[in-house]
Order: C-alpha cells, then structure tokens, then sequence
C-alpha cells in the first residue's frame, strides 16, 4: 500500500506580504527641521522681510508735502496704489519706459555677446597645450575684479585723453549722452562677466568622455560637426544655467552704468539707478515702487526661461514608470523596457554594417 508525500501548502497573501516600511520617520522629521531652522531663518531675515517691506514702502508716500489747506506735512501718507499709478503717466512714465527700455537692450545684447565669447574661451581653455594654466588664469582675471573698480578702469580708458581715442584716432566723448556711452558699458561688461559664462562652459566640457570624441573622428565627423553635434547638447544644461544668471544679473545692472558713464544719462539710465536717484531724493515710496516692478519684471524672467528650458536645466532625472493595465499589465511593462535595448541593438547592428 503506497502512501503520498503531503502536499506543501500555499502561502497565503497575509503570510507572503511583507511589511511596509514607513516613508516618513519622526526622529528624521524632526531632526531635519531642526537643521534647517536656520537657514529659513536667514532667508526670512535677508530675502522675506526686505520684500515684504518694499512692498508695504511702496503704498506710502514719505517727506515734506502740502495738505490741502496749505500747511506742510511731515512723515508718511497711505495713497494705496498712486505710486504705480503714477509711474506710467506724463514725464516720469517717459523716463520709465526709457530706462525700461535700456535694461532690456543691455540685457539682450550683453548676455549674447558673453554667451558666445564664453564659449570661446571655454574651448580654447579646454584645449592641451603649453602654457594652458596662463591663460586660464588671465581670461579669469576680469571676473575676479570687482565691477566698481572694473567701472573705473573703463571710465579711465575711455576719457577724452585716454587709450581708446589714441587707438582710434579719435576724439569721442564716451561719458556724454548717445551712442558712444551706451558702447561703452556694453564693452565693460562684456569684457568683465563673460569669463564667468566661460567657466561654467568649462565645467561642462570636462565632464564629457573623451570616447565620445574618438568615436566621432572615427565616424568621419569634421569640426564643425563634432562642435555642433557633441560639444553643444552635452553642453548644454550648465550653459542654459550660466545665460540664465547672466540674464538675471544684468536685468539688475547698476554700478557699471552709474561708475562707467554717470547719474542722469538719458542713455544709460536703468531700472536700478532709477529706483536709486528716487531714493536719493528721500522719495521712497516711488523707489520702492520702481524695486518691486524691477522684482517683479525679473521673477517673471526668470520663470518663462525655466518653464520652458526647466528640463534642459535641472536635467531629466525623474523618469515615469509604465502604468499597469489589467493583467497584461507585467507584460506591457517588460516590453517598454526590453525596447529601448532591441532598439539599441538594432542601431548597433545597423551602425555595424555601414561601418563595414
């Protein structure tokens, strides 16, 4: 009489299902907020409450003002929005749309000459020759000078009797209203802050693989090629952050225009120095609305680069995962990502066979 072996019995889904593990522990919470505490207590001291009392000094009116029955009045008035209202309306809305007008124009100009002039100097510092260190070290020199005493170094070049007319032949008053003056701060900043966008550019050339480069030349790729097809795309995230703070910078340009060419330059005159004249004159309320239209004119900048070029920026890191759908759910999800290899392996073969 023969006896079966007993069968094994299935585990059910409560003994195969394994514990969760917690995503949030509260030793960890608590341990983070702590170390964080005073880094938010910083931005709120130097970012929070300078904003939120620009904003509140732009509602009020400060100084010495007549009041209707024609006695003079001392401190500051509540007028709601009449600050705003009245930089759009009559001479100072002309004066405004002009120096509107020139941040805008320094901004373009500025960051696409520095943009392509960087990445100039970041191929020629990338390249192995002798006597790299020196040049990288005088190509850098301009970024490390501070933009006030890089002010005065042009304003020294570009007098009546100084470099710049002897080289040319000429005598331009670089300092006076009109084009010259507007050339002149274009060349200083330039010649100051394109090092910086070069050595971001840098930074991103050394962390392409020199593979990348020998397979190209093995593919027949010309310069030109290579420089458009290679260098630029794997480039091209730390050279959209460097335009993007080149750009955020010089929407605040000041000391250069105000050091270079002087106060009270129709030509030169930017949203920063006119917030500062306003200032000078201890109208604050009206300076204060100047800030916050320049705050606001550089926050909106500065969201439309990074709402469009966001993933060439932060880089695509989050990858979505295949969603399941019913039972063939595994199966759909195993295919998705079997593709991407048949699909490599199909260019390999291809590739194979027009190298052969």
């Amino acid at each position: 009489m023969s006896t079966s072996a007993p069968v094994a019995q299935r585990p059910t889904p409560e003994t195969t299902k394994k514990p969760r593990r917690s995503s949030f522990n509260e030793g960890t919470g608590r341990l983070a907020a702590a170390l964080l505490s005073p880094t938010l207590v910083v931005l709120v001291l130097v970012v929070v409450y300078p904003i939120l009392s620009a904003l509140r000094e732009s509602l009020y009116q400060s100084g010495q003002r007549i009041d209707e029955a024609g006695f003079v009045v001392q401190g500051s008035e509540f007028v709601g929005l009449d600050n705003y209202s009245a930089i759009f309306s009559g001479e100072t809305g002309e004066r405004f749309w002009n120096a509107f007008y020139n941040t805008t124009f320094f901004t373009v100009t500025c960051v696409v000459l520095e943009t392509v002039l960087g990445v100039l100097m970041a191929l020629v510092m990338h390249k192995a020759f002798k006597g790299r260190g020196i040049v990288r070290a005088s190509i850098l020199v301009p970024w490390a000078i501070p933009t006030v005493v890089s002010a005065l170094l042009w304003k020294w070049i570009f007098q009546a009797d100084g470099i710049a007319n002897d080289i040319l032949g000429t005598q331009i008053l670089w300092s006076t209203e009109g084009w010259q003056s507007v050339l002149s701060v274009i060349i200083a900043d330039t010649w100051k802050t394109a090092p910086f966008i070069g050595l971001l550019v840098l930074a991103g050339l050394q962390t392409i693989p020199d593979e990348v480069y020998e397979a190209a030349k093995v593919d027949g790729a010309n310069p030109w090629q290579t420089f458009v097809r290679i260098t630029m795309p794997l480039v091209k995230p730390a050279l959209l952050v460097a335009v993007l703070f080149r750009i955020l910078d010089t929407l605040r340009i000041f000391d250069l225009p105000f050091v270079l060419v002087g106060p009270n330059k129709e030509s030169v005159e930017t949203l920063s120095i006119l917030a500062f004249l306003e200032a000078n004159q201890t109208r604050y309320g009206p300076a204060a609305a100047y800030a916050t239209l320049l705050f606001i004119y550089v926050a909106v900048v500065a969201y439309v680069f990074v709402k469009l070029l966001g993933a060439d920026v932060f880089g695509d890191a989050v990858q979505r995962k295949p969603k399941k759908n019913g039972k063939n759910g595994g199966k759909n999800g195993r295919r998705k990502q079997e593709a991407p290899g048949a699909a490599l392996m199909g260019a390999n073969a291809g590739g194979g066979g027009g190298g052969a």
